[in-house]
């Protein structure tokens, strides 16, 4: 009898927003029929766009299905949750994205019907010269002044510009204005929440020639008006074993994030990839191509699959040379 705790592939909800390009096309061979494609959402059970699986006995089943038949597949820190806690995204950023912020877990609850906040991490896989995120403000500001320099059009002189590099990595909290700049590839785990208060969108029109709405009045009330320390890179550390090296890129209340490296070419096992009864895990392919084998059968994966880990599954072994995203809870 084959278990049903087996890791399975997801095939991703895309997005067709204006600032978006056609490298997640192009770069990750995605095959979605929108251009622009600005995001696609690997793993998601969120309403708007949830993600379908794509291999094993669960085979064109919507993800939320899955784990709603199969809660354990979340794992122990996921007990009690209602909803699946994380959404996985690449955003393609051709244009700069909107300056937004998103609330917190505490007002998004009482004043968006129970929803989730949305606290968000980026990893940068690719960024053009002179590429930047827009991370909070120079100096501490309050509601009035910012809400004049929104109608006056001088907003953009109070936001804080960080330059951008492939590898970088920028943990944004609830209450945090900020946005991606043109040019910025990305790899971003957050909660699964799709509340976004939009301060600012440079007078853009949409396809309709519409200008998109605002949300100064909520967005002004989550917001983080004080000034905000430039982000640091932190200090990252490899650890290695045999064909494989992990570094912990990100951990918060609401995710883990690592980068897992993959290299067998010169062992002849496979590297041995645990897992436990605490937590699913999300392994998301930003660069090469392998093997996941479990239980004498084989996943194959290439560079923008998207495998879903259920807690507690038969013990993992990964051949190739990748590199992932090993998120858990």
């Amino acid at each position: 009898m084959i278990s049903e705790n087996m890791p399975f592939r997801l095939k991703p909800a895309g997005k067709d927003y204006l600032w978006g390009g056609e490298r997640l096309n192009d770069d990750f061979a995605k095959g979605i029929a929108l251009h622009p494609l600005a995001e696609t959402w690997e793993c998601s059970t969120h309403p708007h766009g949830i993600s379908i699986v794509d291999s094993g006995r669960f085979k064109d089943r919507l993800l939320s299905e899955v784990l709603r038949e199969h809660p354990e597949f979340l794992g122990k820190h996921a007990e009690g949750k209602k909803n699946f806690p994380v959404l996985i995204k690449l955003i393609d950023a051709k244009k700069d994205l909107s300056v937004q912020v998103h609330p917190d877990d505490q007002y998004a609850f009482k004043y968006e019907n129970g929803q989730n906040g949305k606290t968000e991490f980026w990893y940068v896989l690719d960024a053009v010269r002179d590429a930047h995120i827009i991370y909070g403000l120079h100096h501490d500001s309050d509601r009035n002044t910012i809400r004049q320099s929104i109608e006056d059009g001088t907003f953009e002189y109070y936001l804080q510009k960080i330059p951008v590099k492939q590898d970088d990595l920028f943990l944004i909290r609830a209450g945090t204005i900020h946005a991606i700049g043109a040019g910025t590839l990305v790899a971003e785990i957050q909660q699964s929440s799709d509340l976004t208060y939009r301060l600012y969108d440079y007078n853009r029109e949409d396809k309709n020639a519409q200008k998109r709405e605002l949300h100064i009045k909520k967005a002004l009330e989550v917001a983080d008006l004080k000034a905000m320390e430039e982000p640091q890179q932190p200090m990252r550390v490899l650890n290695y074993s045999a064909g494989c090296a992990v570094e912990l890129l990100a951990r918060c209340e609401y995710f883990q994030v690592e980068r897992v490296l993959i290299n067998t070419e010169r062992i002849r096992s496979m590297v041995s990839y645990q897992t436990d009864d605490l937590s699913f895990k999300v392994l998301l392919c930003v660069g090469g191509c392998g093997i996941v084998g479990f239980d004498n059968q084989s996943l194959p994966f290439f560079r923008g699959d998207c495998i879903f880990v259920p807690a507690n599954s038969a013990e993992l072994k990964l051949h190739g040379r990748a590199q992932l995203l090993s998120v858990s809870c």
